[in-house]
């Protein structure tokens, strides 16, 4: 396994092209209650996440997104990973942010981008929960978003824009926002995407800036080797796949599927554990 994953630039700042997602690390599984209980069970302390994050540090997977606010056994996890790899990991922080249009929310927007920086990221980009609102498609346009990227900025962090709904992307190139990058929902099952594979597709391939695309397994419904290798081959030099795992062996074979989708060779894994294997799957 390669210990340097490869790299690409966004908003002058090297990040691994895989980026670790954090949902199955905080208990949003996409699937079920009970399966959302075993991740919070899982990751209820520090080491769980340090060593799954060692993991990924280990191999150069140095970026990391999610939501870090009021989880201070996730930034344990990431500080004591740190500590054990010798590498810093580049925080994504991807924040609630009250978009009301009042003074008062304006603060409370301000507080939220301003605990991002004080966590230590280095990219911030409003929750799409929240920017999404601001979305108007009759103008094309994302009300408001200028104030909240520039509150990013005046926080020393590097604006970004979170993506369920395609149009933002389109929008923020279109209107000149001072937005670095995006994420965009992205798999082969076309799973929580708003519209076909193939318009999020063109929508990627369009796009101005570098994409992280995320749920490339879409929340587990399509296996590693199928979801990773979709994303990879369809996507730009530049772009990022977003992966979340529970386990350091999980993080391990999504590294190596990756890296073997990027050289174009076949993944060096173990097979299945499957019981009376035909003799094709024992070769």
């Amino acid at each position: 396994m390669s210990d340097l994953f490869p790299r690409t630039m966004v908003g002058g700042v090297s990040l691994s092209r895989l980026v670790i997602g954090t949902n199955w690390i905080l208990g949003y599984s996409h699937r079920s209650p009970s399966a959302d209980r075993l991740i919070t069970r899982r990751h209820a302390a520090a080491e769980s996440v340090a060593d799954l994050l060692e993991v990924f540090l280990n191999a150069g997977v140095d970026t990391i997104m999610g939501l870090f606010r009021d989880r201070p056994h996730v930034m344990d996890g990431i500080h004591e990973a740190e500590r054990r790899a010798g590498r810093k990991l580049i925080i994504v922080d991807t924040p609630s942010v009250n978009v009301d249009d009042t003074r008062e929310a304006r603060r409370e927007a301000e507080a939220s981008i301003a605990e991002s920086a004080r966590l230590g990221a280095t990219f911030c980009f409003p929750h799409h929960s929240c920017a999404e609102q601001l979305v108007n498609k009759n103008k094309r346009t994302i009300a408001r978003l200028p104030d909240y990227l520039k509150m990013i900025r005046d926080h020393g962090m590097i604006p970004g824009l979170s993506c369920h709904m395609p149009e933002m992307i389109v929008y923020a190139d279109q209107n000149g926002y001072d937005v670095e990058t995006y994420n965009q929902i992205y798999n082969c099952a076309g799973f929580l995407m708003q519209v076909e594979v193939e318009y999020i597709h063109k929508v990627i391939w369009g796009a101005k800036k570098p994409v992280m695309t995320i749920k490339p397994m879409a929340a587990g419904r399509v296996t590693p080797f199928v979801g990773l290798n979709f994303s990879w081959q369809t996507i730009r030099p530049q772009d990022m796949v977003t992966v979340g795992c529970m386990t350091p062996d999980e993080a391990a074979e999504d590294i190596e599927i990756s890296l073997a989708a990027i050289e174009r060779r076949m993944p060096n894994l173990e097979g299945r554990a499957s019981p009376n294997k035909t003799a094709i799957m024992k070769g």
